[in-house]
């Protein structure tokens, strides 16, 4: 099975390596800790605490599963100094008809954050935007209908 890429900025990778050591040392030590905690209480049948602290675990376990699996396939988005034509790692200003022009940068879907202007490049509008130019319209299907866009600049 080929595993798929995980695009990431060089600060998108430090952020998931930096929470995935917080998460294989801290993290799994304070789970721990509260696991015993727990035991300490009683009988684990009928222990809510201990059925918690177990499901923590769990989501932490995942989430560390997670992070490995999109590490493991990672490729940097660099800055390439290509500015001609919209790609990964892009910053791209957009404006639709009687709307103030918005500013987006072009990221991997790991680090895709739309309230922060980052878009992810498998997004309607990203997928829309890649390797076009400045000038260009290009239009998206979103749930309230179709939109057209035209590339205002590319950094």
């Amino acid at each position: 099975m080929t595993e798929k890429k995980t695009f990431l900025t060089p600060e998108g990778h430090r952020k998931l390596v930096e929470e995935l050591e917080y998460l294989t040392t801290v993290g799994r030590t304070e789970i721990a800790k509260v696991i015993h905690e727990a035991k300490m209480d009683g009988d684990v049948m009928e222990n809510a605490g201990y059925d918690e602290a177990r499901r923590q675990q769990a989501f932490l376990e995942g989430r560390i599963m997670t992070l490995e699996a999109m590490l493991e396939n990672v490729e940097i988005i660099q800055a390439n100094g290509n500015h001609d034509a919209v790609d990964l790692g892009s910053r791209v200003t957009v404006a639709e008809d009687g709307f103030e022009p918005e500013t987006y940068t072009i990221v991997g879907s790991a680090e895709a954050d739309p309230g922060s202007g980052r878009i992810s490049n498998a997004s309607p509008l990203g997928k829309a935007l890649m390797a076009h130019k400045v000038g260009d319209r290009v239009s998206f299907s979103t749930p309230a209908g179709t939109i057209e866009v035209k590339i205002v600049a590319i950094e």
